[in-house]
């Protein structure tokens, strides 16, 4: 599948409580690859696996919760598009500046209707990963702590869902992969959305709660490294939220925990191969608690209720 336009997730700004342990948290119990501060001193991190300088940014803060997700575009021209669109939309932009991140280009900023703020930029300096390009080895030795393949995708929460699915759908190119319904069968209490051929990028959920986040997603590879991260989570005695388990809606298998500032975050493996071409999986509002918890049918209201 060609990938134009918006290709995949590319980083998010989390705001912590204590920089200096979230720091600590994200390198040795998560096995992010520290890679280095800026000048307002906030923290760049990836993925082993990852390519490019980094996907997640500490800032410290005084509450929790993300101040941007961003989206990588296939080059400038379609970043040239893609604002114009937006602004065709009736959606207001702001250009960022190359440099204001480390290592990264220029990027559009903008606001959806959930009240989140989102990011598209088309350059960040690609470092590669611990493997190189010239005659690889096929693992990355001496992983330590979870150590995710990459940041995956959000789950984020707001009022008008229809509104940000709908500006996803239509100016960013995305598909709805599923849908949960609401008790009267037509309006959308969630949805799972991609821009590639993976069961979702983004997942957006009704929530009275304006510009909150739910989780960020790690990849991992295999069940045995979720059962592993478990093992991670219980050995630094990190907050767990749900799981090992597996979800009806898009097939994944996974854990949820919290970070030290309450941010929750994912990982997980599985999933299944999406097309644009496929008709969304409909999930009724009576098998919600089968569609989110597989094993044991039945919702959880800590899982339900707290965002940061």
């Amino acid at each position: 599948m060609a990938l134009t336009g918006v290709i995949r997730p590319g980083h998010c700004q989390l705001r912590v409580l204590d920089l200096e342990r979230s720091i600590h948290f994200y390198t040795h119990v998560m096995g992010l690859k520290p890679m280095g501060r800026d000048a307002s001193g906030r923290a760049y991190f990836k993925c082993l696996d990852e390519r490019d300088h980094h996907s997640l940014i500490l800032r410290q803060a005084d509450r929790a919760g993300m101040d941007f997700y961003a989206f990588k575009v296939s080059d400038v021209a379609a970043l040239d598009r893609l604002e114009e669109d937006l602004r065709a939309y009736g959606v207001a932009t702001e250009r960022i500046p190359a440099g204001e991140l480390l290592e990264t280009g220029e990027r559009v900023r903008f606001r959806v209707p959930t009240g989140h703020v989102f990011e598209l930029y088309a350059h960040k300096t690609d470092v590669g990963n611990e493997m190189g390009y010239l005659n690889p080895e096929a693992i990355i030795d001496g992983r330590k702590g979870i150590s995710p393949i990459r940041l995956d995708h959000w789950q984020i929460h707001g009022n008008d869902l229809d509104g940000s699915r709908d500006l996803f759908c239509k100016v960013l190119g995305f598909t709805v992969a599923e849908r949960a319904l609401m008790a009267d069968g037509r309006t959308d209490m969630a949805v799972w959305m991609s821009c590639s051929n993976k069961a979702h990028d983004i997942a957006f959920v009704r929530d009275a709660r304006d510009d909150t986040l739910h989780h960020a997603s790690f990849l991992l590879g295999t069940w045995e490294q979720v059962l592993k991260a478990a093992d991670v989570i219980t050995i630094h005695r990190v907050a767990m939220d749900m799981g090992p388990m597996r979800h009806g809606i898009t097939k994944g298998t996974t854990i949820y925990a919290f970070d030290p500032s309450g941010n929750r975050f994912e990982t997980f493996c599985g999933g299944y191969d999406f097309y644009p071409d496929m008709q969304p999986t409909v999930w009724t509002w009576e098998e919600m608690g089968r569609g989110v918890f597989y094993h044991t049918r039945e919702l959880n209201e800590r899982f339900l209720s707290v965002v940061t």
